[in-house]
């Protein structure tokens, strides 16, 4: 039987590292079409206000920027208007399409398909790596941490925009019931299934939270990371330094 709110569908999904790796992929090869909505939605609309903050965070004089997880693009291209060499990185190959389809001119950034636990860059390429809400959906983030410190030059930046797990129960508890409401009505509405955005609330549940991902990012060899509240801790952003 589920327990702590879990869907057994989802608990059975996301008990392996390889059962999530699956279960992600095709999960966001679903809902790659109305990726940009759902943010929107789940956001309040602030997902937009909260992208900016993070590229706000980049180092000036930036040279070239690697953004995981990319999905149709926003902070690559954000990137890419500061002046930026920028590469966007995403395993669904129907998020790249959507990302290329943004462009309003040839000058873009380069989009790949990838996997972010194997980058397939050398050693020190980037000055800065960032990720909109990518860390929560690795299979395991230590390695995945371990690979962006890799392809960081000495000193370059890692920003990283995810959901925060509350460590206060009783606000755990009210946000993940309002995620799982949300998520459900917008999964049975969009595609029939309550459980395409429960997942949410599930990956959150099993995360560490933003004091443990700076915790890992320090044992994986970063010198520094901060994580930053925002929506009086809901949210976070990740600043750390190679």
């Amino acid at each position: 039987m589920a327990t702590g709110g879990e869907q057994p569908r989802l608990r059975d999904a996301l008990a392996t590292p390889d059962a999530k790796r699956r279960y992600v992929s095709r999960l966001f090869s679903t809902i790659a079409d109305r990726y940009d909505l759902i943010t929107v939605v789940l956001s309040g609309g602030q997902d937009s206000r909260w992208k900016k903050r993070l590229v706000a965070m980049a180092p000036g004089n930036l040279r070239s920027a690697l953004d995981l997880a990319t999905g149709t693009g926003d902070i690559a291209y954000s990137l890419h208007d500061r002046g930026a060499r920028v590469v966007g990185l995403d395993i669904t190959p129907r998020m790249i399409e959507l990302a290329r389809a943004k462009a309003a001119s040839p000058s873009r950034p380069s989009f790949l398909v990838g996997d972010m636990m194997a980058l397939p860059f050398p050693d020190e390429s980037f000055d800065l790596v960032t990720t909109g809400y990518g860390i929560r959906n690795v299979p395991v983030i230590g390695p995945a941490l371990a690979e962006i410190r890799r392809v960081l030059r000495p000193g370059g930046v890692f920003l990283s925009l995810d959901f925060n797990r509350p460590s206060n129960p009783l606000v755990r508890s009210i946000y993940l019931s309002y995620l799982t409401v949300v998520g459900s009505t917008l999964g049975f509405v969009l595609h029939g299934d309550p459980d395409t955005y429960r997942y949410i609330p599930e990956s959150i549940r099993r995360y560490p939270g933003a004091a443990g991902v700076s915790s890992i990012a320090i044992d994986v060899g970063f010198r520094t990371c901060e994580d930053r509240r925002v929506l009086g801790g809901l949210m976070a952003i990740h600043h750390a330094v190679r």
